[in-house]
């Protein structure tokens, strides 16, 4: 008997579990959000204010015309105020996802970020920031920018670069600082994005191009030197010699002493170009520079179109220096294709804009014009160029050199800031 109620008690329970009705999983239940809920209570409460205005209306004692244009009046205004809402609601909601943007990327960017109000206390910080100054928001908001090191930051120029260490890092940073205002009151948003990345690579780069620069002009040199001394110690060497071996002597010494003497040009060359001293100010006036430099160049007429008077604040010796190489490479070009040489200048707001102007063939190689020792002049140093750039970057200008455009030849724009 237990055998058969043991046998019978798996049956019994299968079949009551497929008697038993299946049970099916509650479909979850979609709510409203918050913006269409408060829409449809308008919704409601402005159809039940125009139904009960519409029965008082037609109940009343009017006439048909009063009645058919107070119900197109009442249905207009009340689809103009529906239609005003879903435009406000849906303006909102794009404020609220730009919002949402916004702060996504402050969060993710790779900048720190810091908003200090008018008391110069942080109101917001992103997870750079966080990481800077090695705390969380929690324990960095509130603070004053004295607290957080940050003060020298909101003070001087809101854009420049500074050396400053952080509890998280430290090293050479931008900052830029910009004024908005919330609520009407002013607050600070300062950026602070870390150059020394940035700066290491260009480094690294920088490293790079003077090695293959030295190590062209050095093979360049030291490639004829080896061989020729190599091939006099096979002469010297020999028990029967030529005639002519002394000669042979003498012409090998001499192409040695000459690749030996244009490796101490290069050398002395790049001395100059990365030992340029810091310029001495001093009024001086543009127009007497350009007269005297041009004066210097005997191998061709100068054409001087004088432009307003300009004083600068400038170091005349150096400012001299780019101008004697800029104009001598615009009378080369024009020696080689019979033209002339022009300087002029124009006043652009607080910069004058110096143009020399040359009738040679042209640039064809625009990408190497300002590489050190890059020149494809005979005997040329290939520093001209590079030691004007960094003469007119030292004054806070530039120098940049372009074909002309409806003619041949072409213009160098030397840009320098005015006095005061």
């Amino acid at each position: 008997m237990e055998s058969e109620a043991a046998k019978a008690t798996p049956a019994s329970a299968a079949i009551s579990r497929k008697s038993a009705p299946a049970t099916s999983r509650p479909k979850p239940k979609r709510h409203l959000s918050l913006e269409n809920r408060v829409l449809l209570l308008a919704l409601v409460a402005g159809a039940g204010a125009l139904a009960l205005a519409l029965v008082l209306l037609w109940t009343g004692n009017h006439d048909f015309n009063t009645q058919l244009s107070l119900t197109i009046l009442l249905v207009a205004v009340w689809f103009e105020v529906n239609t005003l809402s879903d435009m406000l609601r849906e303006q909102r909601l794009g404020a609220m996802e730009a919002s949402a943007l916004l702060t996504t990327v402050m969060t993710e960017i790779d900048v720190a970020v810091f908003a200090f109000d008018g008391g110069r206390k942080l109101r917001l910080v992103n997870r750079a920031g966080e990481r800077l100054l090695s705390q969380n928001a929690q324990q960095l908001l509130g603070r004053t920018a004295d607290d957080l090191d940050l003060a020298d930051c909101l003070d001087g120029e809101s854009a420049r670069t500074l050396e400053k260490n952080f509890r998280g890092q430290s090293g050479r940073w931008g900052i830029r600082r910009s004024v908005f205002r919330q609520r009407g009151m002013p607050h600070y948003l300062i950026v602070l994005t870390d150059l020394s990345r940035a700066l290491r690579e260009e480094e690294r780069q920088a490293w790079q191009r003077l090695v293959r620069v030295l190590g062209h002009e050095l093979n360049n040199s030291l490639a004829p030197i080896c061989s020729i001394a190599g091939s006099l110690e096979e002469i010297v060497k020999r028990e029967a010699r030529a005639a002519d071996w002394e000669d042979d002597l003498r012409r090998g010494l001499r192409v040695i002493a000459e690749r030996s003497d244009a490796l101490s040009r290069f050398m002395r060359d790049y001395a100059r170009l990365t030992r340029l001293p810091k310029p001495q100010l001093r009024p001086l006036d543009l127009e007497a520079l350009v007269q005297g430099t041009a004066a210097l160049e005997t191998r061709l007429a100068v054409q001087i179109d004088p432009g307003p008077p300009v004083r600068l604040n400038a170091d005349r010796d150096q400012l001299q220096q780019m101008l004697i190489n800029i104009i001598r490479n615009a009378v080369d070009a024009s020696l080689e294709a019979g033209g002339k040489v022009r300087v002029a200048w124009a006043r652009n707001g607080n910069w004058v804009n110096l143009f020399v102007q040359d009738e040679g063939p042209g640039i064809a190689n625009p990408a190497n014009l300002f590489v050190p020792f890059f020149t494809t002049k005979p005997g040329g140093s290939g520093i001209g160029l590079a030691l004007s750039r960094q003469i007119a970057e030292a004054h806070g200008g530039s120098v940049s050199l372009e074909n002309r455009v409806g003619t041949k030849g072409c213009e160098a724009r030397i840009c320098l800031p005015l006095e005061g």
